[in-house]
């Protein structure tokens, strides 16, 4: 850690008033800790638990994806799709949808349309706990 010059100097010329009756030939003293301490650091006083720098998280660009549902299929029968062909999905028709962000499900949902554009109506957030535990 680098300290600014000058609380470098004033340090050692204090030090050294200190040692000056002591014997020249012994070892500098060292820099004490306390002139390492951190007393300006922002403190949080909201009384909650959100930290006060989650701001600085506010701008962070997430992919937000929904899936409808997965299947398998050998390349033969990939390569024999064309327009109008239809894939048959493993989730039956009905179920909820899967929300994944950074393809971490975070919530799932139900298909609605809204002014001929569709949408999902979420249905259940996954907990923080159970988020944290998928990643262990």
């Amino acid at each position: 850690m680098n300290m600014p010059e000058n609380n470098v100097e004033q340090q050692q010329a204090s030090d050294a008033t200190s040692n000056a009756g002591e014997d020249a030939s012994a070892a500098p003293a060292k820099v004490s800790d306390a002139a390492y301490a951190f007393n300006n650091l922002p403190q949080d006083h909201s009384g909650g638990n959100k930290p006060a720098n989650l701001d600085l998280l506010l701008d962070i660009p997430l992919e937000i994806s929904v899936e409808l549902g997965r299947t398998k299929m050998m390349i033969h029968d990939l390569l024999k799709l064309g327009q109008g062909s239809v894939i048959e999905l493993g989730k039956p028709a009905g179920d909820t949808l899967e929300i994944l962000a950074n393809n971490r499900l975070i919530a799932k949902g139900d298909v609605v349309v809204m002014n001929d554009k569709y949408g999902i109506r979420l249905t259940e957030v996954i907990s923080t706990v159970e988020r944290l535990e998928k990643l262990k």
